[in-house]
């Protein structure tokens, strides 16, 4: 249970943390029309799930909750992605990453784009 409480008290705070670097991103580099802070956060995502990932290798505790679930949970899916996609690189699944990161993208925006349609109408 106490697990749960760490996960749910992480995604809270990085799903702030999340909308605060995002937004202020936003309007510090407005370069056209790319989304910069969205691809700041899911690169600095990344890099934080990377760094807690290494850590918790070598100490499992229930911080990995609160930091890597939570945290980074909230803060951005796109860092478990990565994660995900990364550890398939290592294992040397290349079959199964090249379908995940695929599938992933084209699944993911055809379902954006049917969402869309089916509320539009």
């Amino acid at each position: 249970m106490r697990d749960l409480v760490y996960i749910f008290l992480g995604g809270g705070f990085g799903s702030v943390l999340r909308f605060m670097i995002s937004s202020n991103t936003q309007k510090l580099w407005k370069i056209n029309d790319f989304p910069m802070g969205t691809f700041v956060v899911n690169i600095t995502g990344c890099f934080l799930i990377g760094i807690l990932s290494a850590y918790f290798l070598k100490v499992d505790n229930s911080l990995k909750y609160l930091l890597i679930t939570g945290l980074c949970g909230g803060y951005t899916t796109f860092s478990t992605f990565s994660a995900e996609n990364f550890s398939l690189w290592q294992n040397g699944n290349y079959p199964i990453l090249i379908l995940y990161v695929f599938l992933s993208l084209i699944v993911g925006l055809l379902m954006v784009f049917l969402g869309f349609q089916l509320v539009k109408d």
